[in-house]
């Protein structure tokens, strides 16, 4: 791992406007991975359904299963492999046991190619938005069960996926196991991240005085999907250290872990709950 025992890393994260164009979509994202390796990251994140965003029907003909040598975990893999650098590759149609409802998984890769851990959307997201738009992602999707944590190196990273961004709790279970960097990949509709996006990856770092890295979907997907973008990295007091604007990119910054060891020690709230 390229950042083992080290105090302070780069990680990056991606911002994208995938489509039903999967080779499309897979070339935005290497080039991304790519972009992310020779700006000095050594982590990078891509945002939630980076492979494919469009019909459920055709979503669920392209699950594969984790490690099963699919084209997209092909890519993955190599990827990886290719510029050393640990990828952690949002939401992304994995088989169930339900031909029509995958998992929205979240795979985590070192910079070997290898698997470190996979991590299935607990909460999904259905809606009516003023805006129009209805989504109803349990109609197509099989909800996880279990929080992830997998080791970086010396880093313990938590995995989520955009909805689960709204539980506070499951955070709390992810630094109860250790976690000290948070993963969020996501493709907020552009009606609530307008309003919430930064607040809510501010107010998880806050209370979970972890550094948050956040990966999102940006633009016009189709006729009916616009998301809002705004990718950005925070720390551990709440201070967005990073942000993309308006259109697709890639945002590096330093994670320095020494920084979030002094905020978790003049202000130690975490050893300080109750409940």
């Amino acid at each position: 791992m390229l950042f083992r025992n080290m105090n302070k890393f780069q990680a990056a994260v991606a911002q994208l406007t995938s489509t039903e164009d999967v080779e499309a979509n897979l070339r935005a994202s290497g080039q991304a991975i790519a972009e992310a390796r020779e700006r000095g990251a050594q982590v990078v994140l891509l945002p939630e359904n980076f492979a494919f965003m469009g019909s459920e029907a055709t979503r669920a003909q392209i699950a594969e299963s984790v490690g099963g040598g699919g084209r997209i975990h092909e890519f993955l893999r190599a990827s990886a492999k290719q510029h050393q650098i640990a990828i952690v590759a949002g939401g992304m149609p994995e088989q169930s046991d339900d031909a029509r409802r995958p998992y929205n998984a979240s795979v985590v890769y070192g910079s070997d190619g290898s698997i470190l851990a996979h991590y299935r959307k607990v909460h999904l997201f259905d809606v009516d938005l003023p805006d129009g738009t209805t989504l109803c992602e349990s109609a197509s999707t099989k909800p996880g069960s279990s929080p992830v944590v997998c080791q970086l190196g010396e880093v313990r990273l938590g995995v989520s996926i955009c909805y689960d961004l709204r539980f506070p709790e499951l955070y709390r279970l992810l630094v109860g196991q250790g976690a000290t960097v948070l993963a969020v990949t996501a493709a907020f509709t552009l009606h609530t991240g307008r309003d919430h996006w930064e607040v809510l990856l501010r107010a998880r770092a806050i209370e979970s005085q972890c550094w948050v890295l956040a990966a999102a979907q940006w633009g016009r997907h189709s006729p009916t999907r616009t998301t809002y973008g705004r990718s950005m990295i925070v720390d551990p007091w709440g201070t967005v250290v990073a942000q993309a604007s308006d259109g697709n990119g890639v945002v590096v910054a330093d994670v320095d872990l020494e920084h979030q060891a002094r905020i978790r020690s003049a202000l130690p709230c975490l050893l300080h709950r109750r409940l």
